[in-house]
């Protein structure tokens, strides 16, 4: 399973965008998904997920509110919609995803990016004036 993920850029604080995530040959629908992001210098940080019966989300405490995770069955595409970005939201972004649940059994987590078994090359977003 290969996830290929689009979207992200440069955009100014307060502005909105999106990422997506996609992949051939599999349908997205079983899986868990989950977003993570790293800036540079810093550790890998889980940002939103959403487990495989769309029933279950999580946000990371610094995106709540601001931050929609989704999923698009009939176009077997994830999205993380960014709103009212701020500078600390830079960061390379990347798409993960287990199938049916994570790693430890859970629908959806946060804590770890060893909780799932796939990847994106990752995009990266930069939040600048």
């Amino acid at each position: 399973l290969q996830l290929v993920e689009s979207g992200g850029g440069l955009v100014q604080p307060g502005g909105s965008l999106r990422l997506s995530c996609t992949t051939d040959g599999f349908s997205l629908e079983y899986y868990a998904i989950a977003w993570f992001r790293q800036a540079p210098g810093k550790e890998r940080e889980g940002v939103s997920c959403i487990g495989s019966d769309d029933g279950r989300t999580d946000y990371g405490d610094s995106v709540k509110g601001r931050f929609t995770i989704s999923r698009d069955k009939s176009k077997n595409t994830a999205y993380l919609q960014m709103n009212n970005l701020k500078p600390e939201d830079t960061a390379v972004y990347y798409c993960a995803a287990a199938f049916r649940r994570a790693r430890s059994g859970r629908l959806c987590v946060l804590t770890s990016g060893d909780e799932y078994y796939y990847w994106g090359q990752g995009r990266p977003v930069t939040v600048s004036s």
